[in-house]
């Protein structure tokens, strides 16, 4: 049968997004470490590789501009756009070192920094994570399967219990759409 692929795929998917009802008191703590950090003045930092950087860009974005209420602009800046830092930095450093070099230079106690990783072992968002821990700021992780190296790097981390990168990364948007939007609607205040 030539739509049994595309079945299993669907059904995969719808699956592992119900899931994400069991989880919705793990996000309600990601939003509300995020709205308590900004709330105090501090930044949020994103970090990932691959469709993870797009990801880490896409978070970004939904909160400097706006999800879908109008609110001030929210302090996010994903580490995966600077290309002159990435490629001096990976060229100097060594591409493990692109994330935890520019957390240094950036992240400081009390700011967020949210790594996304769909393995939870890409060493420069291990090495990201360990430095931002050092420098006094909270972890958030998204990952896969049992989370990695990365979950106990991480003061929360969601894990997508699944191996296929992008059926993990169509479960992370979801999560990170709503928290985006829990975050704007403290923001943007009563509708």
């Amino acid at each position: 049968m030539m739509d049994a692929p595309w079945r299993a795929g669907i059904a995969d998917h719808l699956r592992l997004a119900a899931r994400l009802e069991e989880r919705i008191d793990l996000l309600e703590r990601f939003a509300a470490t995020i709205i308590t950090a900004l709330e105090a003045g501090q930044r949020l930092y994103l970090a990932g590789n691959g469709g993870s950087a797009a990801d880490a860009q896409h978070i970004a974005a939904e909160l400097v501009g706006r999800f879908r209420r109008e609110r001030r602009a929210l302090p996010a800046t994903a580490l995966t756009t600077d290309t002159s830092a990435l490629t001096s930095i990976g060229n100097d450093y060594g591409f493990d070192g692109v994330f935890r070099r520019q957390v240094e230079a950036l992240v400081g106690s009390g700011d967020v920094l949210w790594v996304l990783s769909t393995s939870g072992n890409s060493v420069n968002v291990l090495e990201a994570a360990a430095e931002a821990k050092r420098r006094g700021a909270v972890v958030l992780g998204f990952t896969g399967g049992t989370g990695g190296r990365l979950r106990p790097l991480c003061d929360l981390c969601l894990c997508v219990e699944h191996d296929a990168s992008d059926r993990v990364q169509e479960v992370h948007q979801l999560a990170y759409h709503l928290i985006c939007q829990r975050v704007e609607a403290h923001f943007a205040g009563p509708a």
